[in-house]
């Protein structure tokens, strides 16, 4: 079983440092940096190492609060529906009983293997507030293929060229994220057992929240909950989590009956987009 390690920073730098000692520590490992890559014509290289990986381990520097724009752009352009694990159940059910689906999206049943995940950030902030949307944004890379984020960690304190080198704790710690990960390669995910820091939201395992009222709603997978006596959560939505296969399923069903509804007023559609598409002024570089 093998770990891939995504590379968001530049290389040799403090996030790639720490990825390497997770990944020496995580055996057999490869590294790919994304600063190597064209999005356009290397994407699918990518798909392939991420649907043939049994590992991921993901290590960006802290970038206005989050993470690498590089990153980010993986994210969008790879990991969408085509990614989407209930999805990719729903289409290979459907194709199975000799039907097509009204969203027909590309099928891969490689992306239903297990997997399990780690992430790292690193930043040049000593307080939180300058780290609190990395680790949020890195479950991006995880919810659409339903992998199980055993342990992620955000560092802080590296903010000139390979400083991270003079934090020898940081080091060992990204050591043992990468032997975390190793230690459950081929677990399933109701098994995957999270090893990392606790936090407040019994899914992502982070503090991240919204409040409207007493209610409230992780701000990273949406697990559902109530505001209680002084400052208590009493967590009472899992299955809302977008981490939970019962809320990709509920999503999957919602984008198929969406586009069902729209096909049939396509013709609508477009005549209304005719009245939009004549503006004048056009600037380019």
């Amino acid at each position: 079983m093998r770990t891939l390690g995504l590379g968001c920073g530049e290389p040799g730098g403090s996030a790639e440092i720490l990825l390497t000692a997770a990944l020496r520590a995580a055996g057999d490992a490869e590294l790919v940096r994304l600063s190597d890559l064209s999005t356009d014509d290397d994407l699918w290289w990518l798909w392939e190492r991420l649907v043939e990986c049994d590992g991921l381990i993901v290590s960006t520097p802290i970038m206005t609060r989050t993470i690498a724009a590089r990153l980010k752009s993986v994210i969008d352009r790879l990991l969408g529906p085509n990614a989407d694990a209930a999805i990719v159940e729903h289409l290979v059910a459907v194709r199975r009983g000799g039907t097509e689906p009204a969203v027909p999206f590309r099928v891969d049943e490689r992306v239903l293997k297990p997997r399990v995940a780690g992430f790292l950030a690193v930043g040049g902030s000593l307080t939180p507030q300058w780290k609190t949307l990395a680790l949020p944004l890195l479950h991006s890379t995880a919810f659409s293929m339903h992998i199980a984020v055993v342990d992620q960690v955000a560092f802080g304190g590296a903010g000139t060229p390979r400083s991270i080198l003079l934090d020898d704790a940081a080091l060992a710690r990204a050591a043992r994220l990468g032997a975390n990960v190793a230690a459950q390669l081929g677990v399933p995910f109701d098994e995957a057992r999270y090893l990392g820091e606790p936090g407040l939201c019994p899914m992502c395992h982070l503090n991240v929240v919204e409040l409207n009222g007493t209610d409230v709603a992780c701000a990273t997978c949406g697990c559902a909950g109530e505001l209680g006596d002084g400052g208590t959560v009493r967590w009472t939505g899992l299955a809302s989590s977008v981490i939970s296969m019962a809320e990709k399923r509920a999503h999957a069903r919602e984008i198929q009956d969406t586009a069902a509804a729209h096909a049939g007023a396509r013709a609508e559609i477009d005549a209304r987009a005719a009245a939009f598409g004549t503006f004048a002024r056009v600037v380019r570089p």
